[in-house]
């Protein structure tokens, strides 16, 4: 296809722009594959430490959601250097390195400009088979889908910009931003595994959709959706990111609502390293989210099914 007049068409592109996959995917040769992804957000928390972990969790998510293993990474960096010492950049950046250091790769570089609001996150390269690519619009009638972090994070994260969240909760919202996709990843490969992304920013029903690509019909038991008890009370309070409203415009009438849900706003909820939606064969379900359970993704459930196209690609 074209991008501003440029030809990116190419036989060894395996995932381009022609799809609204996770990363790009470039064939070497026969065995080996690299996968390209980038990715950069503002501070969702106060220390910069965490806040360097979790925008880099975010960053190394997309590879991870395609099966892939992560090999290097680029620091991207807007820094606020009126407002802020430059030991707060550095703890930004060893937060960034701990996370890319843990599931094996290495920072080798990046370029960081001066900008009035902070901003982070990674350039992130890896390698997978050309034959063992998981995509995010290829899952089977029959499948069943399994989230493995909860939703709320939006309405969170939010309300802990606008100092409205208990030291206790931010805690607990940063350690499980800060928490990689790494090893669902791996344990997902031992599965029949048909489809996978991650839930970022257009929420679990933005990325639900992408998922059905229009030829399933994705069913949702709403009750078995995972989603964080703190972010209740902040969402009755109207403390909902902008995004999460956008998204609800965006896909509201590609979703057939068969009853009233409460937290319903949840599911447009704008995630920031949410967890990875799998479809897995129904066989294979139960035993994938106990494996997700024992690796310490306690919230990993099966939340939904796959089944034949209907008139609506979501319902809840």
């Amino acid at each position: 296809m074209a991008l501003g007049g440029l030809d990116c068409s190419s036989e060894n592109i395996l995932v381009g722009m022609d799809s609204s996959d996770d990363a790009a995917v470039y064939k070497i040769d026969e065995n080996h594959a690299l996968v390209q992804t980038v990715d950069i957000i503002t501070p969702v928390v106060d220390d910069p430490y965490m806040y360097g972990q979790i925008a880099a969790a975010n960053s190394l998510s997309d590879v991870f959601a395609m099966g892939a293993k992560v090999a290097t990474a680029m620091n991207i960096v807007g820094f606020d250097g009126c407002n802020h010492p430059k030991e707060v950049l550095r703890e930004m950046l060893d937060g960034g390195q701990s996370k890319v250091k843990e599931c094996g790769g290495v920072v080798v570089g990046g370029h960081t400009i001066e900008t009035p609001e902070m901003l982070y996150g990674l350039s992130v390269s890896g390698f997978v088979h050309p034959e063992k690519i998981y995509r995010n619009n290829t899952p089977r009638i029959g499948d069943v889908l399994i989230l493995t972090k909860p939703l709320g994070m939006g309405v969170l994260t939010t309300g802990i910009k606008a100092d409205m969240v208990e030291p206790k909760t931010i805690e607990k919202v940063a350690s499980i931003l800060s928490e990689l996709n790494y090893k669902p990843s791996l344990i997902m490969q031992k599965y029949d595994v048909s489809a996978c992304t991650d839930v970022t920013g257009f929420g679990l029903a933005g990325h639900a959709y992408e998922m059905s690509d229009e030829k399933v019909t994705i069913k949702f038991d709403f009750d078995s959706i995972p989603m964080l008890d703190e972010a209740y009370e902040l969402a009755d309070m109207g403390i909902i990111p902008a995004g999460t409203y956008n998204n609800m415009s965006y896909i509201k009438d590609k979703v057939q609502t068969t009853k009233e849900h409460k937290n319903e706003i949840f599911f447009y909820d704008a995630q920031t390293s949410g967890g990875l939606l799998i479809a897995v064969s129904e066989k294979d379900a139960n035993a994938l989210v106990q494996e997700l359970k024992n690796e310490s993704f306690l919230y990993s459930s099966v939340i939904a099914q796959i089944c034949e196209k209907e008139a609506y690609p979501l319902v809840i």
